[in-house]
């Protein structure tokens, strides 16, 4: 029987090919019930190919989040083809979200990271003041902004008008970045969570299929034991006739 399966040729159930095969035993039971509700004939000691095996596993999985999440997003489907295809998801957002900077968009973060630092504080306290003095002070006699200083209120408010929507503009920025980077966050976590159910049932898979190796190897070994008892017991009542 062995040498008879040994010469049977080995080759695809899906497509006939005979290369890169699996032993369709290895495949989960999950994956292998799909395959069969596809194909028609599924046999565990069988064979299939490394790619009809990568499609079915993407289909697999397709079809469980569609039935948990309904129609799949953009983002969902450039995961699926990530398991797919092996590739990585990770990526430096923040270096790819910099280089794509406008030279109008370096200087309203610079601005807003400027107007919101110490130092502006310290600045603009300083010429406050220095103002001030100088008018109420150095200038007393013939100030060029005399009290209730308009000028500095004109100047003030021009500021406040100008720097709002720029800090405005940083802030969009910041908010587009954090989106991105939520989105990428999201990707990443969807697709451990698909590799560790992966892992998880494969994993069972062969331990359940080990434990029955053993169980076989197990009863293999009995039936072994009862024959050599067997024999000795035959052995041994032959002497006892021959003394006889």
């Amino acid at each position: 029987m062995r040498g008879k399966q040994a010469k049977e040729p080995r080759a695809c159930q899906v497509c006939g090919s005979k290369q890169h095969l699996v032993r369709a035993v290895a495949v989960r039971p999950a994956v292998a019930a799909f395959i069969r509700s596809e194909a028609g004939e599924w046999s565990e000691t069988g064979w299939i190919c490394e790619p009809d095996l990568d499609r079915a596993r993407h289909r697999y999985v397709k079809s469980l989040l569609e039935e948990d999440k309904g129609e799949l997003t953009t983002l969902e489907n450039e995961v699926l083809e990530s398991l797919r295809t092996h590739e990585l998801l990770t990526t430096n957002v923040e270096s790819e979200f910099e280089s794509s900077r406008t030279l109008g968009q370096r200087v309203a973060d610079r601005i807003a990271s400027f107007g919101g630092s110490w130092p502006f504080i310290f600045l603009f306290a300083f010429v406050l003041f220095g103002w001030l003095f100088i008018n109420s002070v150095l200038l007393a006699a013939r100030p060029f902004d005399p009290y209730p200083y308009i000028l500095l209120n004109l100047i003030l408010s021009c500021l406040a008008a100008v720097q709002a929507p720029v800090i405005m503009m940083s802030q969009n920025r910041q908010e587009e970045r954090d989106r991105l980077r939520a989105i990428h966050d999201y990707q990443i976590n969807l697709k451990a969570e698909l590799e560790i159910r992966h892992l998880n049932q494969k994993v069972d898979h062969l331990l359940s299929h080990q434990w029955e190796r053993l169980l076989e190897i197990q009863e293999i070994q009995m039936d072994l034991m009862d024959e050599l008892r067997a024999g000795r017991g035959t052995g041994g009542s032959g002497s006892h006739g021959a003394g006889a």
